[in-house]
């Protein structure tokens, strides 16, 4: 190997300053150091402007998706709330559209009851009034026959006389009708003329040949019918004018009544049957009570002497009935200082000292065959201790280091360390 070496530069001899080398070195290290950390400080911003761009991403991301949700809920929220408002329409519809359909066929039913009410009430009219035509019609012959005599023609407007007299009555009976008087009087007088008018016809039929028995009979049935029906039809009329109710009427609200009472009747028993069982029941549950409690009461007593006798002072002073759970525990805690009842003294220190032993126990190492770190392995036998160790095969030396041999350190470990030397020189 040749070696060159310079003895002269310029007409000088090279000369080394090696404190300028090392400040060189220095100056170049810590530009390197102050390079590499501002590399690795961009690098770290970098590397976070991304983390926090991609964390603002996310929570914008998140945001977005709830916002979506939300909209979404509120749409179904908006949709089920339009249904339900149409369901609720519909509904409210449809029970309008029955209720009006039910009011129609009321008023229908009303309309039809009435328009009968008014056929049979005409009916009645012209036919009472037709039967009276007719009793006139059939009686005032028998009369005029009755009466007819050559030397007094006068007597010839006696029938006229009494058949108008029931008539005029009748028409009497009907005005006091509409205008809400007495018609007491008119059917007393209606009636009056009906039986003269019966009596003349019937004493012409039985005494009078011309007549006969049968024409006066049925002259006097005639005077007495067309009347008694006329009176019976404004008789009627005058009833509804005052609003009296029928028979009929009278016997279904008699029913009705009937009906309501004996509901009354079996609710006032059922009503009473309950309060008589509740009472039944609250006396049982306070029997049991009073058993429980004096059970209760023998068993402290047999069992806590001394805690007894300070309850039942607490519960005479405090006018108690009993001794409650209350007193119980107030009496056991200033007799034995345990807040807990039946815990004494003796029982807390027995329970104390068997939970330190057991926590003794319980924390304490398993050595021997039975511990956890020798169970995982496997028995071996024991070696003499002075048998080379047979774990190396170069007669029990430790092996070389040699240089690459070791895993080489992180780049940033090593930015880390030249920057940690550098503060170190700067300080110094």
């Amino acid at each position: 190997m040749t070696a060159t070496s310079v003895e002269k530069v310029n007409g000088h001899a090279p000369g080394f300053d090696a404190v300028a080398l090392a400040r060189a070195e220095a100056i170049r290290t810590e530009a390197d150091a102050k390079a590499e950390a501002l590399r690795i400080e961009a690098k770290g911003k970098a590397d976070a402007e991304r983390t926090l761009a991609g964390e603002q991403a996310e929570e914008l991301r998140l945001a977005n998706e709830r916002k979506r949700i939300r909209l979404e809920k509120d749409q179904v929220d908006h949709k089920a709330y339009v249904a339900k408002k149409a369901a609720e329409t519909a509904k409210s519809q449809a029970e309008q559209g029955k209720t009006e359909q039910a009011a129609a066929d009321e008023e229908a039913a009303e309309a039809q009851l009435l328009a009968e009410q008014e056929r049979a009430e005409r009916w009645w009219k012209w036919g009472a009034r037709g039967i009276y035509a007719v009793g006139l019609i059939i009686a005032a012959p028998v009369q005029f026959m009755h009466f007819w005599d050559r030397e007094r023609p006068f007597l010839i407007a006696a029938p006229a006389l009494l058949e108008g007299l029931a008539l005029v009555l009748a028409f009497g009976a009907a005005w006091a009708v509409a205008h809400r008087r007495d018609v007491a009087p008119y059917r007393v007088g209606i009636m009056l003329g009906a039986v003269i008018a019966a009596g003349i016809n019937l004493y012409g039929g039985l005494y009078d040949a011309r007549i006969g028995f049968n024409a006066g009979l049925i002259g006097a049935i005639a005077s007495l019918g067309g009347p008694i029906v006329l009176m019976a039809y404004e008789h009627g009329i005058a009833q509804k004018a005052d609003g009296i109710p029928s028979w009929r009427e009278r016997r279904a609200a008699e029913k009705k009544a009937e009906a309501d009472a004996e509901a009354r009747a079996a609710a006032r028993a059922a009503k009473a049957e309950g309060e008589a069982k509740a009472a039944s029941d609250k006396a049982a549950r306070e029997k049991a009570t009073e058993e429980e409690q004096a059970r209760k009461d023998a068993d402290r007593e047999a069992g806590h002497p001394d805690v007894w006798e300070v309850a039942d002072a607490i519960r005479s002073a405090r006018g108690s009935r009993y001794v409650t759970d209350q007193i119980w525990a107030e009496s056991w805690f200033l007799v034995t200082g345990c807040k807990t009842v039946g815990i004494r003294a003796e029982i807390e220190e027995q329970s104390r000292a068997a939970q330190a032993h057991m926590r003794t126990v319980t924390g304490a190492p398993v050595l021997g065959s039975l511990s956890l770190i020798e169970s995982q392995k496997v028995p071996r036998a024991k070696k003499d201790p002075n048998a080379p160790d047979g774990r190396r095969n170069n007669g029990g030396t430790p092996p070389v280091r040699r240089p690459g041999e070791s895993a080489p350190n992180h780049p940033l470990a090593r930015a880390q360390a030249r920057v940690e030397q550098t503060t170190e020189k700067d300080s110094q």
